[in-house]
């Protein structure tokens, strides 16, 4: 039973307006969340792991003057747990509500945390939309693809059977080891689908029951474009959809692997043979002009869809993950219904599309704080949290 927005909208209710901070799990997109809220004027909780603070406790920390004015840095607390899975504690959902936090949920929350708990118990109100947040997992009924299907928007088409595998297809599933990383791989017949797929589970890479149950889609050939978009739903007067900007991944050891020339791929060992899509990085991109249109009108059909099948729909920001093919259609192989993963390459400097919106510096972080400064001012908080 997802938790009622309008309980959670009677906790924000009681929040300090004057005082809000923004909160997150530092992992992911936390810096991007964080610069941009103070830029914006709000303080910032990032809820840490131990063996893993010290980006946020120490490196990136904030140092104000006695005037509260921030001197360096952008962590103004760094909260360190055990686990994340703390993070669901009540002494800390009692703690963040004392201090009027706003929540931006990424996607390290919804990996280390139950996403079960996280939609019944987080008693927290999130900048986002929470009921949303499970259609992420492929695994799901209504997943992201569900979602997709019902929004008349295009994907990448499945096989349901290896066997049926007759043209290159992408195999998706789990890192064995890395739960949170991929373990996929490519394959052109069944056969090699098989060849591939011994050799990963003996590698450790993958196992057999995730395999079972890996999505096997075929493979569009053409460059990646992750489009950073937000969607407002306090704008009345402007377009309430914002393509902020667009990013691509670094991914080992498939990024390795392409940067080899091909009789030198011929001659890896077993191990090195199949890459891995772990990603490592992001890096920044702009778009065709004459392709702009196509994006604004998947990210419309996407928030139309959210909003009938899972109201209020999308808040905020999110990702819309796609492939261009040789005849410039586009195929959305991946959706956040969140903050994306790789808006930190546009921390400080901001997205390309978004300044130019704003006509300032606008991240993805900044322009959500945007919207709660905006929300703040306005006495809007319960139309943009769930």
């Amino acid at each position: 039973m997802l938790l009622e927005r309008a309980e959670v909208q009677r906790i924000v209710g009681g929040y300090d307006r004057d005082d809000v901070t923004i909160g997150m799990i530092a992992s992911h997109s936390a810096l991007d969340a964080c610069d941009g809220a103070v830029e914006e004027g709000f303080r910032t909780a990032a809820f840490c792991q131990k063996g893993r603070e010290r980006t946020y406790s120490h490196y990136f920390k904030a140092k104000r003057g006695s005037d509260g004015k921030l001197l360096r840095g952008m962590v103004d607390n760094a909260m360190v747990l055990g686990k994340y899975r703390e993070v669901m504690e009540p002494r800390w959902q009692d703690w963040m509500r004392q201090r009027s936090v706003l929540w931006v949920p990424n996607r390290s929350f919804t990996s280390y945390v139950d996403i079960g708990s996280i939609e019944n118990d987080f008693r927290v109100p999130m900048v986002g939309s929470r009921g949303m947040l499970r259609s992420e997992e492929r695994e799901e009924r209504q997943s992201y693809y569900w979602l997709l299907e019902k929004a008349g928007l295009p994907f990448p088409e499945r096989v349901e059977d290896p066997r049926d595998i007759d043209r290159l297809v992408i195999v998706k599933l789990h890192h064995k080891k890395k739960k949170l990383e991929r373990g996929f791989f490519t394959a052109s017949s069944y056969e090699e689908y098989k060849n591939k797929s011994m050799k990963l589970v003996e590698q450790g890479v993958i196992d057999e029951q995730t395999l079972k149950d890996a999505r096997i889609e075929r493979y569009v050939i053409g460059p990646v474009f992750n489009f950073d978009l937000f969607y407002s739903p306090l704008e009345e007067e402007m377009s309430p959809v914002e393509l902020l900007g667009v990013d691509w991944r670094f991914e080992t050891s498939l990024d390795g692997h392409v940067r080899l020339p091909a009789p030198q791929q011929m001659t890896l060992d077993q191990h090195q043979m199949i890459p891995e899509y772990t990603v490592c990085g992001h890096n920044s991109a702009t778009l065709r002009e004459s392709l702009l249109e196509k994006v604004f009108e998947m990210a419309e059909a996407y928030v139309k869809a959210s909003k009938e099948h899972y109201p209020p729909g999308i808040i905020g920001p999110f990702c819309l993950q796609t492939c261009v093919d040789k005849d410039m259609d586009f195929f959305i192989y991946d959706v956040a219904p969140r903050i994306g993963g790789g808006t930190n390459v546009h921390m400080w400097v901001g997205h390309p599309y978004g300044n130019s919106i704003w006509r300032r510096s606008v991240s993805t972080g900044r322009r959500l704080a945007m919207e709660v400064r905006r929300a703040v001012q306005e006495d809007r908080l319960a139309e943009i949290v769930t």
